[in-house]
């Protein structure tokens, strides 16, 4: 789920919001808030005994899950910092002044 999140916010947010920092501010709530839903959905799934996301014993940390989130959430602020790159270029862009060529 937070990968599909970045995919469909992360870019676009940059790429539309002129503030940086504002990019950023809104892709952190977006991918907290699907973040806690999908870590939400995946410890339901634990307690019914499907250990495909978490290990089996409660007492080992998964870090293989902060590994995943962790990658994906850095990637997000990549694709904001891409997106915002070619809106400014996008945006800065001059017009081709056609009088001069008389």
């Amino acid at each position: 789920m937070v990968a599909i999140v970045t995919v469909l916010f992360a870019f676009p947010l940059g790429f539309f919001v002129k503030n940086r920092l504002a990019a950023y501010v809104a892709y952190i709530a977006i991918f907290g808030y699907s973040f806690t839903f999908q870590t939400l959905y995946l410890l339901r799934s634990w307690v019914g005994d499907n250990t495909a996301a978490f290990s089996a014993d409660p007492d080992k940390v998964p870090l293989d899950y902060l590994a995943v989130t962790a990658g994906i959430y850095l990637i997000g602020f990549g694709l904001i910092t891409l997106g915002h790159r070619v809106g400014a270029k996008r945006r800065n862009r001059t017009a081709v002044d056609l009088d001069a060529a008389r």
